[in-house]
This record gives structure tokens, C-alpha cells and sequence, in this order.
């Protein structure tokens, strides 16, 4: 069974920045891709930023420039360092990752969410 535990929401002003955490834990063998997306109340869940497993990132529109996603593999987490935040990035943030667990079943789950908001 996989767990996914984020970690380091909360209240900003803006210009202010946070930093999320999503640990993974489990019976993993491998993790693919590790993102964050975001969901606004009223709006869909969007795409924030993703990583893959070769270090690639994909990034929102709306972030580039101000978050950066980052991984750290020994420790199966996924990070998200936002910096000059905006009343905008005010959501509720979600963890997803892609991974195999033991006996070569694939998994793709979400995180808790952590609120972010942001104050003008």
C-alpha cells in the first residue's frame, strides 16, 4: 500500500513564499513522475509542475519563474519552493505521483492537500 503525506501549506502574504513537501511511502520499487497541481474553489484542479523520474520539469504558465518543483529520490519526495506568491495562487494544492509497487503494479495517487493562501 502507498501513502502520500504532504506537508508545508499555510498563510502568506503576497511576495511571500512557501515550500510543500509530499513524501511517498510504501512498497515502491520505482516512482515515475512526481507533480503538483492546484485546485481554486469553483475552479477544476489545474496543473502546476511536474518532474520526471529523468529530471524534466514542466511547469504552468501562471508559475514559471516563481516555483520551482524538485525531487529528492533517496527520500521518494517531491518539493515545490514558491516564492513571490500572488492572492491568484491561493488553492488548494495536491500532490500526484506515478509509481510501480512491488510485484509490478502501477500506481498513480494523490496527496492530502495542503491549503495555500495568499493575502493581498
Amino acid at each position: 500500500q502507498v501513502q502520500l503525506v504532504e506537508s508545508g501549506g499555510g498563510s502568506v502574504q503576497a511576495g511571500g513564499s512557501l515550500r510543500l513537501s509530499c513524501a511517498a511511502s510504501g512498497s515502491i520499487i520505482r516512482i515515475n513522475t512526481m507533480g503538483w497541481y492546484r485546485q481554486a474553489p469553483g475552479q477544476q484542479r489545474e496543473l502546476v509542475a511536474t518532474m520526471t523520474s529523468g529530471g524534466s520539469t514542466n511547469y504552468a504558465d501562471s508559475v514559471k519563474g516563481r516555483f520551482t518543483i524538485s525531487r529528492d529520490n533517496a527520500k521518494n519526495t517531491v518539493y515545490l519552493q514558491m516564492n513571490n506568491l500572488k492572492p491568484e495562487d491561493t488553492a488548494v494544492y495536491y500532490c500526484n505521483v506515478g509509481l510501480w509497487q512491488s510485484g509490478s503494479y502501477p500506481y498513480n495517487g494523490w496527496g492530502q492537500g495542503t491549503q495555500v493562501t495568499v493575502s493581498s
